[in-house]
Formats: structure tokens, C-alpha cells, sequence
């Protein structure tokens, strides 16, 4: 499958209740409404909730960049049903009137769009882990860019070959059900996407993904595992340009 991933901030006279409650409410219906027109296979919004834990996870990592508000993720089967659907007649008229709205509630320019590639670590089957609001579970959402000594190829391949491993060594300890590593795709139409929003902000090499049971992550095993993978995390990571948060879902689509 591939995903658009767009990290939101909300627009500054709006807060974070409000911004969130038009997302959810009135912006999300209409991505609903128009889900045979763009041939969407599943949308998510994860909202950013306030938790210590966010700030403690930032803190242990050094000078990281402010939260964003929320994650929109849809996802398509194929790239070649994704070109399709954006490239109908009906798909391109869907996308204007979604512009159109989220003008009114997001800050485009700050709010980067790109599309990606999952690649699973710790996986439940079936997959139905969901961090519901009246839950035990959190999303960590860690948008991530590369050490400028690293490229983007090398970053890649650490993030998978090395630090993979350490995490998923450290699953059952950490109380992480789910863990995924999403890579941005690079592809041609991720330009097009931005412009037509004004994003002046330079997407992530992509975003580590976590279902977390907040339950467990107070155990000195969790602690040991959290220790491991920050130190890890060093090696290829560069902190003051990337950025983690805490969320819980909402799904608007699921047509799997």
C-alpha cells in the first residue's frame, strides 16, 4: 500500500480543542463523501493529545522541533490506483474542495505532505490495534530527518537493518503491540502536493510509528528498552530537526 502522510499545525487563531473539532467533524465527513471519486482505501486522523509522556520522550532526546497538532494519513492499494484516483476528473474536483476546506483550519505552509512506504517491525494479526480514546493504548508518531553525515540511502538503511532489530528486541519489554517505520517514497507527484499548498517546510525522511500500552511503559524493563532505543536513535537521527508526539485515532475510511 502506499500512504500520504501530512502532519498538521493548526491555523493560529485556532485552538488545539477547535482545531481538532472541525477536523473531526467537519472536514472529515467530507473526505467521506468523496471516498469513490478518489478510490481512498482507509483514512485516519490521529489527533495529538497532552501527555507528560510527550514531553519526557522529547526531553530524554534533546532540542527536538514543537509537536504537531495531528497526523492525516489515507491510503490507496497501489501507487498505480493512487496516480488514477488524483488524476480523474472526479479525483482532481475532490482535491480542490479538500484544498478548499483545509485553508480554513490548517497552516499549509507549516504543514508538510508527502507520500510513503511502510515497513513493518512488530505486527499483530490480525491488524487491529487502535489507539481509541478511551484506551490504555497511544499512537507515537516520531517524524524523523537523517544526521547531515549520513545520506539519505545510508539513513535508510541503518533505520532498517540496525535500528529495527534493537526495537523489535525490545517490544514485549516496552509494551509496544504494533511498531512500523514509514519511508517518504520520493516521488514526482510528493512536489505537486506540497506547491499546491504552499508548504515551505522540508518533508521528513519519514516517521517511526508505535502502539504503546501506557500501562506498562513505567516497568524497569520499559526503561532499559526506552535507554536502548534512544541511544540507538543518535546514531542516525538528527534530533533538532525531527519531532515526536502522543495521539489517539479516529477513522473515517476503512474499506480493507
Amino acid at each position: 500500500m502506499i500512504r500520504i502522510v501530512f502532519p498538521l499545525r493548526r491555523q493560529p487563531d485556532l485552538s488545539r480543542e477547535d482545531f481538532q473539532d472541525y477536523w473531526l467533524n467537519r472536514h472529515g465527513p467530507l473526505v467521506a463523501g468523496f471516498t469513490s471519486d478518489l478510490n481512498i482505501l482507509r483514512y485516519v486522523q490521529t489527533h495529538t493529545i497532552d501527555d507528560p509522556g510527550t514531553a519526557a520522550a522529547q526531553q530524554a532526546r534533546g532540542n527536538m522541533e514543537p509537536e504537531y497538532d495531528g497526523i492525516a494519513e489515507l491510503w490507496w492499494a497501489t501507487e498505480t490506483g493512487f496516480e488514477a484516483a488524483l488524476g480523474s476528473k472526479a479525483g482532481q474536483r475532490a482535491g480542490a474542495a479538500l484544498l478548499e476546506d483545509e485553508r480554513k483550519f490548517i497552516d499549509l505552509p507549516n504543514s508538510p505532505i508527502w507520500t510513503a512506504y511502510e515497513y513493518p517491525q512488530v505486527n499483530p494479526s490480525p491488524e487491529n490495534v487502535v489507539a481509541k480514546v478511551k484506551s490504555n493504548i497511544v499512537r507515537v508518531f516520531f517524524p524523523l530527518r537523517h544526521k547531515s553525515d549520513l545520506t539519505e540511502e545510508q539513513a535508510r538503511h541503518y533505520w532498517l537493518t540496525q535500528h529495527g532489530p534493537i526495537v523489535r528486541s525490545h517490544a514485549e519489554a516496552a509494551g509496544t503491540l504494533c511498531y512500523r517505520q514509514v519511508h517518504r517514497s520520493n516521488a514526482a507527484y510528493d512536489d505537486n502536493l506540497r506547491s499546491v499548498r504552499g508548504c515551505v517546510i522540508e518533508p521528513y525522511l519519514g516517521h517511526a510509528e508505535a502502539w504503546v500500552d501506557r500501562s506498562r511503559i513505567s516497568t524497569p524493563e520499559a526503561k532499559i528498552a526506552r535507554a536502548s532505543f534512544i541511544e540507538d536513535e543518535h546514531n542516525f537521527i538528527d534530533m533538532n530537526r525531527s519531532t515526536l508526539f502522543f495521539g489517539k485515532e479516529h477513522t473515517i475510511i476503512d474499506r480493507r
